[in-house]
């Protein structure tokens, strides 16, 4: 790989990190961790220190403005920026989204049916006014003044009179709930701080349901608000266990509210009955310990049933159909509609008035079925009613389907060389039509493009799936060799990379680079099996499946070391910073997005946000020496290696962010950095977890990886 003179490589001013020793202990173990101080994020000497990294990173990556400048200009003229959604039908409105060229952010509308037998949704111009139109909630206006903006809760009241919602302009996930009057456009002064996402109306949208934190960002307690009123909040339910997160909902045919609990490995729902409010929420199932199920109401003939999809003895989910005035501890009992199959994972049940939806997985592919709601009186298979597609790799899901009373099915399906696609199913026909595919502008052809399968071999024998896009042809490459890769893994809370369309992709693409996607375990690619498979005491398959995939690539002639990239955010950023550390010569550069590269710290911490919800997926190092073992035989931070050559790393994070805290990827720079890795460090001082607001922004931001990708890759010419 050759590298430019100015390249990051060559690091004459990089900042510099002083060592102050901290020591912590734990099961007799004695750690001096240098970087600790890095945490204290109201320090002026933290913000500096941040500010000088940012500022170096940008002096590294100088020669690349360009080429991000291109790169931003092609994802711009290949989007179209005056655009609609399709609308789904509520109530007696079509609700959809605009956006506008030129704004950050959308827009929220609705128009009315024509009537209450119109199902079709209209086919609406985004350049033309929509007859009847009403702006809903203008993201553009909610954010002036703010270098951020989120939208969080978003719910309109069944008489359609009022709309709920909550901004986040900070970047820290706190949103505040305000209500609008839709007939004036006006908020009324009900303003609530300091929530969670997934506020709702109650059924008579005289008072809503929302609910707040403890100390270390877990929604904990469910409030009961009264719209208008002066007095305070009724608190409906809390959670002490600090495993376990609360929300609140509401089934389709609004019937119930719900409650429900989660912890990484158990859930418990509570139903309040509608139409008996007095008697309070009821659990319908008590929690046990690893034992997670979802309820969906229904009638069948007449009659109330809830659909429970539950792994209590049945790791990949059964469904199971039970009477509401019938409590109970489990599936004894229940009526199976759906038996375990061990190589189909049913993921969600949604019942509508006359049929009812299955999404599941099946050979590393999310499929759907449909069935008529008559279905549920007997045994069913999903193979019945399965939805059949014909390209080898794709993403399919049901969703945009509010209404009860819904007489199609709604999907979204895409694929790698597919754009996504908005399909609705006839349910009494089962004919088929497209409502709309998101246009690429310019010369697209998804003709040029092909995707594919394969499957390496880990070091137990486990097959690991890997999916791939590529260019057929590309000017001035030739058409066999290795090839610039770009290989993605995330691998984590049974979390699914599914082969999807992305237009900023094409940048790539168009430039000879094939994308791969590594469907490693602890994901929920192939099943429940596959995420047990890759968490807690197993987690270093993650590690080793995604170096399995690499060598795979190279032994069937895609790529080389030294013209592959690998990339992973999150809890895929762990990933990134175990396998730097595990094959270092297999990758030329390394994108870590917000990576998790401190594990060990933050999971000994309780009082972090997130850490003891977390020890359900990675162990829970404080009390268990063996965890804390094995976690420390992992963590980046931890194993970063003195007698490596490390490839070159970039690292995205942001100040604000609540999930993994900036920290982690500033201590593991400055790790890094002792042993003259070729490393920079691009901190968002205005941003959280999901990065910058704003549809720009975020493609500026995306231009600015891709351009150090491609750099790496030696194609930033």
């Amino acid at each position: 790989m050759t590298t430019s003179p100015t390249s990051d490589t060559v690091s004459p001013a990089r900042p510099h990190a002083p060592q102050r020793p901290t020591a912590r202990t734990h099961h007799g173990d004695t750690v001096i961790d240098n970087y600790e101080w890095l945490r204290e994020k109201d320090s002026p000497e933290v913000i500096a220190y941040l500010e000088a990294e940012n500022a170096y990173a940008d002096a590294r990556t100088a020669h690349l403005e360009p080429l991000r400048e291109s790169l931003f200009t092609e994802i711009k003229e290949r989007t179209v920026e005056t655009d609609m959604s399709v609308p789904t039908r509520l109530g007696d409105w079509w609700y959809y989204a605009r956006t506008v060229e030129g704004q950050q952010y959308g827009l929220q509308c609705r128009a009315p049916l024509a009537g209450p037998d119109d199902w079709t949704p209209p086919r609406l111009d985004p350049q033309v006014p929509v007859p009847g139109e009403q702006l809903l909630l203008d993201g553009n206006v909610e954010a002036e003044g703010h270098d951020f903006f989120s939208l969080g809760s978003f719910d309109v009241s069944g008489c359609g009179s009022l709309l709920l919602y909550s901004t986040d302009t900070i970047g820290d996930e706190r949103y505040t709930i305000r209500i609008r009057d839709l007939a004036t456009g006006r908020d009324l002064p009900d303003t609530i701080p300091e929530t969670s996402p997934g506020a709702i109306f109650a059924p008579d949208a005289a008072t809503i349901y929302y609910t707040t934190c403890d100390e270390a960002w877990r929604p904990d307690t469910v409030w009961c608000h009264p719209l208008g009123s002066s007095e305070a909040p009724t608190r409906v339910f809390h959670e002490p266990d600090e495993r376990y997160w609360v929300g609140v909902g509401r089934t389709r045919s609004r019937r119930y509210l719900i409650i429900e609990l989660g912890s990484k490995i158990t859930t418990e729902y509570h139903l309040l009955d509608t139409r008996e409010p007095e008697a309070g929420f009821r659990i319908v199932w008590p929690r046990r310990e690893g034992v997670e199920y979802s309820v969906e109401h229904a009638v069948l003939n007449g009659e109330d049933v809830l659909l429970v999809l539950h792994n209590d003895g049945a790791p990949n989910c059964e469904l199971v159909a039970l009477a509401p005035s019938i409590p109970g501890t489990g599936p004894e009992g229940a009526r199976v509609v759906i038996p375990h199959n061990d190589t189909v994972r049913l993921e969600d049940v949604s019942a509508f008035e006359t049929f009812i939806t299955l999404d599941y997985r099946r050979d590393g592919l999310t499929q759907v079925a449909l069935a008529p709601v008559s279905a549920l009186a007997g045994t069913l298979t999903t193979a019945d009613s399965e939805l059949a597609f014909d390209e080898p790799l794709y993403t399919v899901h049901s969703g945009g389907n509010p209404e009860w009373s819904q007489r199609t099915l709604r999907l979204s399906y895409g694929s790698l060389v597919t754009p996504s696609t908005v399909l609705s199913v006839d349910v009494a026909t089962g004919e088929r039509s497209i409502l709309k595919q998101q246009r690429v502008l310019g010369t697209f052809d998804p003709a040029r493009y092909e995707q594919r399968r394969e499957w390496a071999i880990a070091a137990d024998g486990t097959r690991i799936p890997i999916s791939l896009v590529s260019a057929t042809a590309v000017p001035g490459q030739p058409d066999d060799g290795p090839r610039p890769l770009h290989l993605y893994g995330y691998g984590s809370y049974e979390s699914s990379i599914d082969p999807g369309f992305s237009i900023a992709r094409l940048s790539m693409l168009d430039r000879g680079v094939i994308f791969a996607i590594a469907h490693v375990r602890g994901g929920g690619e192939m099943g429940r099996y596959w995420y047990e498979e890759g968490k807690l005491l197993a987690k270093n398959n993650t590690f080793t499946d995604f170096i399995a995939c690499a060598e795979h690539l190279i032994a069937r002639g895609y790529t080389v070391p030294e013209r592959m990239v690998a990339e992973g955010g999150s809890a895929g950023g762990l990933l990134m910073g175990a396998v730097a550390n595990l094959a270092p010569e297999l990758w030329a550069g390394i994108l870590a997005s917000v990576p998790f590269v401190d594990p060990l710290t933050s999971i000994l911490d309780p009082s972090l946000p997130l850490t003891v919800i977390e020890w359900d997926e990675w162990g829970d190092p404080l009390h268990n020496s063996d965890v804390y073992a094995y976690m420390k035989a992992y963590s980046p931070y931890e194993n970063v290696r003195s007698d490596v050559r490390y490839p070159r790393i970039l690292a995205m994070t942001s100040l604000n962010d609540t999930r993994v805290l900036y920290v982690e990827p500033a201590k593991w720079i400055a790790r890094l950095r002792e042993n003259n890795a070729p490393v920079l460090l691009k901190t968002e001082m205005t941003a959280g977890h999901g990065g910058v607001s704003g549809r720009y922004n975020a493609w500026r931001e995306r231009a600015f990886e891709l351009s150090w990708l491609l750099d790496v890759l030696g194609l930033a010419a």
